[in-house]
């Protein structure tokens, strides 16, 4: 990947100091970060290390840039990321009491991976769970989830996936996803043009998605569980269908963009011969690959691309199921430093309250409208292109 340039560097070290500069760094909180670990993201990390202490660094496996990982490994603390691991209760505390015992501790997520431990985090924890901040539409889902089930959250998570100030990162990663789903096409010798699409899910990626195809002149077919959204798919100019198995009868590439399981193992026998499958997210929560074992054989098919066959069916996978944006860098430019901004401020509101009287109430919180204002202000001082 593209390192960046160092007049780059500076300009986003002086962003994040513009904007944690607006909060009282809290050296007696610790945070640990689970962090897509791409090019740009030890600017990010070192502007929370001067919020709070970075008890460890956790890099989602699929999405690590080896000079980004060298850079911070010098820097911080870095461990192995482990869904399964972490949701063992046992363990998340284990691991928990060895970074940052007794001490005061803001977790930053992607994707919900404390959630399933957060409730024993929270009540067995030597030290004190400030909050959670996440990132993304799956993670929020998550911890919505276990709030619901447990009555109430057992502490307070700011979620940012939601945020108008992600919208633009959301837009440009689909325009990256349909890019990328591309790149590999061509990788075989084939391309986009003359097979039809499904987009599965119509969320912020999913309109992105379906919006890109449809300028590469591919035509597009939605689906959502939400007849709201089909709905808002229909009025942008796309066929829908009812029912996922009328989505993907016949599609050429089928993109899922749920943030939840997509296509589940009776879907699959649904997929056209030579069909091309792609998702936005790790392939845990998109795809059920695991049913398929001893059913197809797997085969590579081209750099990244893989084959699955049965008698008289087959298809291809990109990327192994994960994120195929990631292949290329997932770069959305400098719109992620508003995302990561908005992070940073809900870490440092979190810091300056604690967890002691005057917290936050257990719940899901957002960055109020006038902070997200001078965050987006902020950025254009630096980012918006004038001399």
């Amino acid at each position: 990947m593209t390192a960046l340039e160092d007049f780059e560097i500076s300009r986003a070290e002086a962003f994040f100091r513009r904007v944690t500069g607006r909060y009282a760094a809290e050296r007696g909180v610790s945070a640990l970060v689970i962090t897509h670990l791409l090019g740009e993201r030890p600017a990010f990390l070192r502007a929370v290390g001067r919020m709070a202490e970075v008890a460890a660094v956790l890099p989602k496996p699929k999405s690590i840039d080896p000079a980004a990982m060298e850079e911070i490994t010098g820097q911080m603390p870095v461990d192995e990321l482990d869904r399964a691991a972490f949701a063992d209760p046992g363990h998340a505390l284990a691991y928990l009491e060895s970074r940052a015992a007794g001490q005061p501790v803001v977790l930053l997520d992607v994707g919900g991976y404390f959630a399933p431990s957060l409730a024993d985090l929270c009540g067995r924890f030597s030290g004190q769970v400030v909050g959670v901040v996440e990132d993304t539409e799956n993670g929020h889902q998550r911890y919505e989830a276990l709030g619901a089930s447990l009555g109430k959250l057992p502490c307070p998570v700011f979620s940012v996936a939601r945020s108008p100030l992600k919208d633009p990162e959301d837009y440009l990663v689909g325009q990256s996803v349909t890019f990328s789903a591309e790149a590999l096409i061509r990788s075989r010798g084939d391309i986009l043009q003359g097979r039809p699409a499904a987009v599965i899910g119509y969320g912020k990626l999913g309109r992105s998605i379906a919006a890109m195809l449809h300028a590469r002149h591919v035509g597009a077919t939605v689906f959502d569980s939400d007849p709201v959204q089909r709905t808002q798919a229909m009025s942008q100019g796309f066929r829908t269908a009812s029912t996922l198995a009328q989505a993907i009868a016949g599609a050429g590439l089928i993109v899922c963009a749920t943030g939840n399981l997509a296509l589940r193992e009776d879907d699959f026998a649904r997929v056209a011969n030579g069909a091309y499958i792609a998702s936005v997210t790790s392939s845990d929560d998109e795809l059920e690959l695991e049913a398929l074992d001893g059913l197809y054989v797997r085969t590579a098919s081209g750099p990244h691309v893989t084959r699955y066959a049965r008698t008289g069916h087959f298809f291809y996978l990109l990327a192994d199921g994960n994120a195929v944006n990631f292949l290329h860098g997932a770069s959305v430019g400098a719109f992620i430093f508003l995302v990561q901004a908005e992070i940073l401020a809900a870490l440092g509101t979190l810091a300056a309250v604690g967890a002691g009287p005057g917290s936050l109430e257990p719940g899901l919180h957002e960055l109020d409208a006038t902070e997200r204002s001078l965050i987006a202000a902020t950025w254009l001082r630096y980012f918006d292109g004038t001399p």
